[in-house]
């Protein structure tokens, strides 16, 4: 009775760390195929409706294009990855273009003429500015902090986007961005006092790698009290 007994805790206890093991093991890949179809959806959004352009524009024009695209099958899988290639293609050259002086030049002058525009300007150049917020260090703090949100109890990735003073009082004010996890376009924008930012020194890629992993993939290093201050 008693080495029937052994023998099933043994099972049980088998059994629950393989279930352990493959649920870490699941959790990785669970999260990476959700973010690979996520960006995927984004890409297909933008990139079906140019496939059906070029059909459309392609056909009795560029026969041998026309032809090609004929031949992509109904199937919305293969079509949803023809479009994301086609999506990913034009970003890269879009890239290369900026990279050179006249791709430089044509984007000064789309940035005028969205300037001139009344709404789209503030969108566009809100959202220019954010990003190039990310790229670099935000006055007197890191860009990647802590901050206590939602409670005093617990803390948060944040993202500094700028460094300004109280009008009253002179306290100095950080602009922290809170992306959510797993998708970082949104968030919630806190206006925080330096003294109570906990300063890491991550780098933006691995904070964001951190928020869409939902903690899974992390830097080695974790600053999560404030040092302590010299008498």
């Amino acid at each position: 009775m008693g080495e029937t007994t052994k023998k099933q805790r043994s099972i049980g206890a088998a059994f629950r760390r393989n279930l352990v093991a493959g649920i870490l093991t699941a959790i990785p890949i669970a999260v990476t195929v959700f973010i690979v179809r996520f960006v995927a959806g984004i890409l297909a959004g933008v990139g079906l409706p140019l496939v059906a352009w070029l059909e459309k524009a392609c056909r009795g024009r560029v026969d041998w294009l026309a032809n090609m695209l004929d031949d992509v099958p109904e199937n919305e899988y293969v079509r949803t990855i023809v479009a994301v290639v086609l999506v990913v293609a034009v970003l890269v050259l879009l890239g290369w273009i900026a990279t050179k002086v006249i791709g430089r030049w044509a984007i000064m002058l789309f940035d005028w003429v969205m300037d001139r525009i009344p709404l789209v300007k503030t969108i566009y150049g809100s959202t220019k500015k954010l990003l190039a917020t990310f790229q670099k260090q935000s006055g007197d703090v890191q860009n990647v902090v802590l901050i206590d949100f939602p409670s005093p109890e617990m803390k948060t990735v944040g993202l500094v986007t700028r460094t300004f003073d109280d009008a009253t009082t002179g306290r100095k004010l950080a602009a922290v961005y809170v992306p959510t996890t797993p998708n970082p376009t949104s968030g919630y924008l806190e206006i925080v006092p330096v003294e109570n930012i906990t300063e890491t020194d991550w780098t933006v890629d691995e904070a964001m790698t951190f928020i869409v992993s939902g903690g899974a993939v992390a830097p080695e290093r974790m600053a999560y009290d404030k040092p302590a201050e010299a008498p």
